[in-house]
């Protein structure tokens, strides 16, 4: 990766640091940026080449981090302003990017602006945020919904007006339309980048605007009890309203103001709505994030049509992008089970696009269960009982067989599971076939290989658990065969001209391996082969 280039994010890696739960260095039991320094080394030996922060700002932690009370410091659970100023320069310095969490869509209620809106009707930063009267009866404005369960609105004793939050009630949402809180957030975004910081990551981006009159959203037909109580109602005033694109526009003018710089923007939303944050000759978010593998039924036809349908809806010039794992969702060993996982790493990094990797998810690490006396997630607390908590996909890393598994000298913040003293970095670093590995080789692959990372897709035709396709650029072509039943599969060669011999299995046992007329899949296996060389014309 060229680090002087504008469109170094097109051919990067990038690696999701969950800063609470990767390493301590404090001892009180809670990662931190000391900690992210000490592990570099660890994070610059895997291949990627950026890392994304998730919010590291002071934060009263309602919700770890995602409710904010100042832009522009440090969150002294996380260290000091000195701590980060340390690792950004040892990031750069080992030819990494940095990228910063961004939340816009709402503070902290300990946040100054907020306690100076709630202060009174009249106060000058009162429109800083989403104040309402009651509705006629006294009750809540309209029927927006919490993401995290309960009315979206909150009673304000003293000013006798309701505040929006679509979080916890600890996070009102700022006014959008207000030219002087979308120039304070674009004020502490330069900041950031006078520090070096190479880009942000904006958290969810599509809710910044809702709808100016404050209608009632519809109901979903088809809502299914069990679900969370949020999806009840079609968010179709209080989320992607066609002029949130505009403050995307200004928000990328702001980051296009410093050279080689990325905007991307958290959105969970359809397809074809997905597509508009790219924005008008793609002046949007360079990268709106792709979350189709995070929900998709594993199987070989699903996947195929989720790549065929993101393909042909991108925008001429927009660069696709994939993701496999967040801190929101649950791990992705645990969604498809183990043996996939390894299948679901070859996929990830030999698509068309830049990777995103999720903290733990190279070793395999699986989504803990959470005893109730230790659920920290406030989703999950909210609601609980039906399975939104998020906390069993943030536990520490794993990185050795010792007492809290080498993350702490403490008791960390939430539980390890038992398996940790076999699933860890140091184990697995000493396994030549553990899933570590794989993720290592399929990244150095893809580096050394000019179609993995800027080749044409071109989906070759398959039945039953078999997905194939083929990268190509500038005549060299790779082919990336994966098996994601149990069952072997045997594939005629000639009939998807195949190529002659395998560059990676995700078995890590066959490199080298000629391919006679016949490929043999063994159950849950990938591999990637490389055609025989052109002929001269």
């Amino acid at each position: 990766m060229a680090q002087g280039d504008d469109n170094w994010w097109r051919d990067g890696i990038f690696y999701q640091i969950y800063p609470r739960s990767f390493q301590d260095s404090n001892g009180d039991g809670v990662g931190d940026l000391a900690g992210i320094l000490r592990r570099l080394p660890y994070v610059k030996s895997l291949g990627v080449d950026a890392i994304w922060l998730s919010p590291i700002f002071p934060s009263p932690m309602a919700d770890f981090g995602y409710d904010i009370s100042d832009y522009t410091g440090i969150e002294p659970l996380f260290g000091t302003m000195a701590d980060f100023d340390a690792l950004i320069a040892a990031v750069h310095d080992n030819g990494l990017k940095l990228i910063l969490d961004l939340v816009p869509n709402h503070t902290s209620d300990q946040h100054p602006w907020f306690v100076e809106s709630r202060a009174s009707r009249d106060n000058p930063k009162r429109d800083w945020y989403i104040w309402r009267d009651p509705a006629g009866d006294g009750g809540v404005p309209n029927n927006w919904l919490s993401e995290f369960g309960g009315s979206a609105w909150a009673f304000d004793e003293t000013t006798g007006q309701y505040y929006y939050h679509a979080f916890l009630a600890q996070q009102p949402d700022l006014n959008w339309r207000n030219p002087d809180v979308r120039n304070a957030i674009y004020d502490a975004m330069r900041f950031w980048l006078e520090k070096g910081v190479d880009g942000f990551r904006v958290d969810v981006i599509w809710h910044l605007i809702k709808d100016a009159e404050f209608r009632d959203n519809p109901p979903n037909p088809h809502y299914v009890e069990g679900r969370p109580p949020n999806e009840k109602i079609l968010t179709q005033y209080s989320t992607d309203q066609d002029e949130v694109h505009d403050v995307i526009a200004e928000m990328r003018r702001v980051t296009d103001a410093y050279r080689a710089r990325v905007l991307i923007g958290e959105i969970y939303l359809p397809l074809h709505r997905l597509m508009a944050y790219y924005g008008n000759d793609l002046t949007g978010a360079q990268m709106p994030f792709n979350f189709a593998l995070l929900s998709t039924f594993w199987s070989a036809r699903s996947i195929e049509k989720i790549i065929e349908d993101y393909e042909k809806a991108l925008p001429r010039g927009a660069w696709p992008n994939w993701v496999l794992g967040n801190h929101d969702r649950p791990r992705v060993a645990s969604r498809i089970g183990s043996d996939q996982a390894r299948i679901a790493a070859m996929l990830l990094l030999t698509l068309r696009g830049t990777p995103t990797l999720y903290y733990g998810d190279e070793i395999g690490m699986h989504q803990v269960a959470i005893a109730p006396e230790d659920v920290r997630d406030p989703f999950e607390k909210n609601v609980p009982g039906i399975g939104v908590g998020r906390d069993g996909c943030r536990t520490p890393m794993q990185w050795d067989a010792t007492e809290f598994a080498g993350f702490s000298t403490a008791r960390p913040w939430l539980p390890l599971p038992e398996h940790y003293v076999r699933d860890n970095v140091v184990n697995l670093e000493a396994d030549s076939r553990s899933i570590l590995s794989l993720y290592k080789r399929l990244i150095g692959l893809r580096k050394s290989c000019p179609p993995l990372v800027a080749g044409e897709y071109h989906p070759i035709a398959a039945q039953g658990d078999l997905l194939v396709y083929r990268r190509e650029a500038e005549g060299w072509a790779v082919i990336a065969a994966l098996n994601l039943g149990p069952d072997p599969i045997a594939v005629t060669t000639s009939a998807i001209k195949f190529g002659s011999s395998i560059l990676l299995s995700t078995f890590l046992d066959r490199e080298g391996e000629r391919i006679e007329g016949v490929l043999d899949l063994r159950g849950n296996e990938g591999v990637i082969v490389a055609p025989p060389a052109r002929a001269p014309e």
